[in-house]
């Protein structure tokens, strides 16, 4: 661990000012943009794993290493929109999703791959003027730590908080060793599984010395306003906080027409916490390009009612939004002030 304490992340400390300046803009789909080039068995596999014994087609996060010039074009063509932060292509990138395709024992390289070429594409248009940054991704596991997987058996469980926390321990070791800035705790719908994501965090920056900023994000999956381990966004909020996230917010399951109301009541209730929000571009659409209902027009004209109503400090999308998507949602936030924080405001009148 000791080659990360020799590092300084001075990257990392640049992002809290800019979130206090303008709202800052993060990448799309990841997914969405691989699955428009329709890559055959043979375009996942490469020469490397040829004769591996399951299909791997559909395994994003192996693309890192067997066609890392897609991943990097998806990279290029976000920054070129406008996005500020790139998200590392590691979403199912653990031991524990891994496993479905008999490749556990390449997460971690899985992980240093992704981080590195998001990093290289980051540093190929950074500007002291117009800083970059690389997130690097910690999405939920097939396995949850608080759902049971058998409708008989609610008491039933297929992971341990203890195989989760090594998982994404081992993981983040990987996003941090390949050049990642902040991590990114994303699309959570069970919260002890980010619990145990948190947990591996906090031990690993300890155990390194290095502390990177946690950008946190659930999913409410329904019209009930709740996460599907079955909490509250306030509830869901009070789970997460003693983290001390850099941002919380809401990604992923809903469009932006319906997560309105849970964006307002996660800023109620996170007063003191940036807020980040990006959602999937509307409902899933078969005859669609990208399997989703809106346009970038469309999209983005929602997230401009959010900047105007002063909710939001980070914005970007998630399923079915392409790089049109970044470029027209940056294009109307610009136009608003980031939502203010509490305690700086507090802070500021008491001054």
């Amino acid at each position: 661990m000791a080659a990360f304490a020799e590092r300084p992340y001075t990257r990392a400390a640049v992002l809290p000012a800019l979130l206090a300046q303008r709202i800052v803009v993060l990448d799309g789909a990841m997914g969405t943009m691989l699955q428009r080039l329709r890559l055959p068995e043979a375009g996942f596999r490469g020469e490397r794993f040829a004769a591996h014994p399951v299909d791997l087609q559909g395994n994003n996060e192996l693309l890192s290493l067997t066609r890392p010039d897609v991943v990097r074009a998806v990279h290029d063509a976000y920054l070129a929109a406008g996005a500020d932060i790139i998200e590392t292509n590691t979403f199912g990138a653990t031991s524990i999703a891994q496993a479905d395709y008999r490749l556990a024992h390449l997460a971690r390289e899985m992980n240093v791959a992704a981080a590195r070429l998001a990093r290289q594409a980051v540093d190929a248009v950074a500007t002291p003027g117009a800083p970059r940054f690389v997130a690097g991704a910690l999405g939920p596991t097939p396995r949850t730590a608080s759902i049971s997987p058998e409708v008989e058996d609610p008491g039933a469980r297929n992971v341990t908080f203890d195989e989760l926390r090594d998982a994404y321990r081992e993981q983040a070791e990987g996003l941090m060793e390949g050049g990642a800035d902040l991590f990114l705790v994303e699309t959570i719908f069970d919260t002890l599984n980010a619990k145990a994501a948190i947990f591996a965090l906090d031990e690993l920056m300890e155990e390194s010395g290095e502390r990177l900023p946690v950008i946190v994000s659930g999913t409410v999956t329904d019209a009930s306003g709740r996460i599907l381990s079955g909490q509250t966004v306030t509830a869901f909020w009070h789970s997460v906080r003693h983290a001390r996230p850099l941002a919380v917010g809401l990604n992923c399951a809903l469009g932006a027409a319906l997560m309105r109301p849970y964006l307002e009541e996660l800023a109620r209730a996170a007063g003191d916490t940036w807020i980040s929000c990006y959602p999937n571009a509307g409902l899933p659409n078969p005859m669609s390009e990208t399997g989703f209902d809106e346009t970038p027009e469309v999209t983005s004209r929602l997230m401009e009612d959010f900047a105007r109503a002063g909710l939001l400090n980070i914005a970007g999308g998630c399923c079915g939004t392409t790089p049109e998507h970044i470029a027209a949602i940056r294009a109307k936030v610009s136009a608003y002030r980031p939502r203010a924080r509490a305690d700086l405001f507090t802070s500021l009148v008491a001054a």
